[in-house]
């Protein structure tokens, strides 16, 4: 699985959810939509990728969803 490919396609999720009000419900709701329409082999790279400090290109509110809710992405 390319992770750069995996990045972008996060980033743009987030760029979407970014412009809520609420930054937590942004995260949870980043989190949800990659719970809900990436397959579990897409979610399990992105996270062991980014605690590899592969994905320096990932937006803050992406890193921090998917810091904040690990347990269900994994």
């Amino acid at each position: 699985m390319d992770v750069h490919h995996l990045v972008k396609m996060a980033n743009q999720i987030g760029v979407f959810f970014e412009s809520m009000p609420d930054r937590e419900q942004a995260k949870a709701d980043i989190a949800t939509h990659l719970k809900k329409f990436w397959a579990p082999r897409m979610r399990q790279t992105i996270v062991q990728k980014m605690d590899g400090d592969e994905t320096q290109e990932l937006l803050p509110i992406v890193r921090e969803a998917i810091d904040a809710h690990r347990g269900v992405l994994v």
